[in-house]
């Protein structure tokens, strides 16, 4: 229907160039297709669990392409495979030896950070890249120990069982948390439940890691200082309260060649974000520094001059561990905590780090498939003596560098690690435990990433106070305490957004019958007559009170202001509600009484645009038809505007109250 004769289409009063002088056709709003019930449950669960649609490369191929394609699916490796060369092989091998160099000194140093024996942290670099590379999709992830993990591990297990008084069951707690990490990540990706680590937000990420890279290097205190009595107590205070409170044990001999590596670490490091091409000199600076430091050791008997060193390491390969596994006893319901909080920041960590490669190869990793696949790894290695293990991004960014073609890299990464369990150990004797402090104080430098706060600082003020609740949580609480709080305020900001949704008055531009937000588009001006809503969120429960408050106040505002001006009153108010995504009974109940309330005002309460579930649900609880009757129900806000004008004034002028 057009309404094309200006004395119907002309506005209330004197309104130059405004949508209402336009010719405008009047759309249909056509309801939504039916569907049952069962139709709508299959398609809100295939949306919340099945968004990727796995399932559509089996459709239309025969039972043995099928078959194929479900192998590969569980397998990658059988993906990739078959296409493998030599040319990839030899691009692996560079890689693989590569983050060798890197992964050895850091799994000796990161299975101290956790206070488990140093040989675990080379059994945990040893099996688990094998199963990784079999399930992982990643080609550039680089699987093994690392920091956060091992932090978190070490000092949520210490808070009950001591590493040194009772060495054997905090070994079998570790066990039996990785065990339960690996269950819980394997499950997300089994019930296809990753989205629940979404809660762990960028900001928080950044606090979180930061505040976790200061108290490691706190720690590191002890073995850079040389100290032999520190605290247990993970806490800015009580380190450095510990530290100046024990300056008689400082080693003057551990400080000079601490702090000769640890220099050495820096510039190396700095060499190599510096000029990319030079990753290799950063890669092999931590198992040079060992075997310099070593061979230091061993030629001045240094040991007997105040410098500890690691001492003789069992030899051979992972001995079975599953009959160290405890699902019983008091210290059950600790480990199961620690397993959870380990592993979504260990699964958080490996899925962030495989992604942010894959888009610089232009590839895709399954993130449902790489949980399953961590998970996986971190269960066969509770049972082959290893601990929680995940994609290092340090190492993960070496073996790219290094241009690792597929995950072959974790493969010869795992054969150099077999070959130093079987033949290198006793090398290992007198590495000193300095040395590996400043290779830890070196690796997690890197997590304090200052750019991207001040870019949390810019663009929103509220994560920015979410980061420094992470990292003030961390530094004088606990690891788990910050991330907790970290995550309730996360938490508690998305039920802000959802309680208190954005209500914006919206007004025409002239010359058009564009509607937009007066307050952000100042050229826009008010339709007398009309109150034009905008709801920027779906309506539920948990929003309709504040909401019939929220338009109440709108509406107030918009007479009182009449009266000011003498104008004409209230006539309609119009909703938008292209952004309502969903509602909900209490949402229905809301603009039923909105109906009431605006009627009484002696105005009309008019539809534009409703979604297709919050028009049906409107029309299912619209006994009377008053919601869906023509004149109520519009498809923009431009038609509305012009029909509702043009049908007040073929009416008599006669002003309503």
């Amino acid at each position: 229907m057009e309404y094309s004769d200006s004395s119907n289409t002309a506005p209330l009063q004197h309104h130059p160039q405004s949508c209402l002088d336009i010719a405008m056709e009047v759309h249909r709003v056509v309801p939504p297709p039916h569907e049952s019930t069962i139709q709508k449950l299959k398609t809100t669960l295939k949306e919340t669990f099945f968004s990727d649609d796995p399932l559509r490369q089996f459709k239309g191929q025969p039972p043995k392409k099928k078959w194929i394609l479900a192998a590969q699916y569980v397998f990658p490796i059988l993906q990739w495979g078959p296409n493998y060369s030599f040319k990839l092989f030899k691009s692996d091998v560079v890689s693989g030896l590569t983050i060798a160099s890197l992964a050895i000194p850091q799994g000796i140093s990161y299975a101290k950070l956790a206070n488990l024996p140093p040989i675990v942290g080379l059994y945990s670099s040893f099996v688990p890249p094998l199963v990784y590379a079999v399930l992982g999709s990643s080609r550039d992830l680089a699987v093994g120990p690392v920091s956060i993990a091992s932090l978190i591990l070490g000092s949520m297990l210490r808070q009950e069982v001591s590493p040194v008084n009772d060495p054997l069951l905090f070994l079998q707690l570790a066990f039996t948390t990785t065990f339960f990490a690996g269950f819980f990540q394997a499950s997300l990706g089994f019930l296809r439940l990753g989205f629940i680590i979404d809660f762990l937000s960028k900001a928080t990420l950044i606090g979180f890691m930061a505040g976790a890279a200061i108290i490691v290097s706190l720690q590191q205190l002890k073995a850079l200082l040389g100290i032999t009595h520190f605290t247990n107590q993970m806490g800015l205070v009580p380190v450095l309260s510990s530290v100046f409170c024990n300056t008689k044990e400082w080693s003057w001999q551990t400080i000079l060649m601490g702090f000769c590596f640890l220099v050495f670490l820096l510039v190396t490091r700095h060499v190599s974000i510096k000029k990319p091409k030079l990753f290799w000199v950063s890669a092999c600076a931590p198992l040079v520094s060992v075997i310099l430091s070593t061979l230091l050791v061993f030629a001045f008997k240094a040991q007997h001059h105040g410098i500890s060193i690691i001492g003789k390491l069992q030899e051979g390969l992972n001995p079975p561990s599953w009959n160290m596994l405890q699902f019983h006893g008091s210290h059950l319901g600790l480990s199961i905590k620690t397993g959870l909080v380990t592993g979504i920041i260990s699964l958080t960590e490996g899925i962030a780090v495989g992604r942010t490669f894959a888009a610089l190869k232009n590839y895709k990793v399954d993130g449902n498939k790489e949980m399953m696949a961590i998970g996986l790894m971190n269960m066969v290695g509770s049972s082959t003596s290893c601990y929680v293990t995940t994609g290092a991004f340090s190492r993960s960014a070496v073996n790219h560098n290094a241009g690792a073609k597929t995950a072959v890299s974790n493969i010869v990464m795992s054969v150099m690690v077999m070959v130093t369990l079987l033949f290198l150990m006793p090398l290992f004797q007198y590495t000193p435990n300095v040395v590996l402090g400043a290779i830890i104080v070196t690796a997690v430098v890197g997590l304090i990433d200052i750019p991207a706060a001040c870019q949390i600082w810019k663009i929103d003020k509220f994560d920015f106070v979410v980061m420094l609740c992470a990292f003030f949580g961390v530094i004088f609480i606990s690891v788990q305490g910050g991330l907790a709080i970290a995550v309730g305020i996360s938490i508690f900001k998305i039920l802000l957004q959802i309680t208190r949704p954005k209500t914006v008055m919206l007004g025409n531009i002239p010359g058009t019958d564009i509607f937009r937000d007066l307050h952000h588009y100042t050229e826009s001006m008010k339709i007398p007559g009309f109150l034009i809503l905008s709801i920027e969120a779906p309506i539920n429960f948990a929003n309709s009170t504040y909401l019939n408050e929220r338009v109440l106040r709108w509406i107030e505002e918009f007479e009182s202001e009449d009266q000011k001006k003498q104008s004409s009153s209230l006539r309609f108010v119009i909703f938008e509600m292209s952004a309502v995504s969903g509602i909900d009974t209490s949402g229905v109940s809301f603009f039923t009484e909105l109906k009431k309330t605006v009627e009484k005002k002696g105005a009309e309460l008019v539809l534009v645009n409703p979604l297709g579930e919050v028009m049906e649900k409107l029309q299912k609880s619209d006994e009377t038809g008053e919601f869906m009757r023509p004149g109520c129900l519009f498809l923009t806000v431009g038609e509305a505007v012009a029909t509702l004008s043009a049908t007040v004034k073929v009416q008599p002028s006669t002003d309503v109250v």
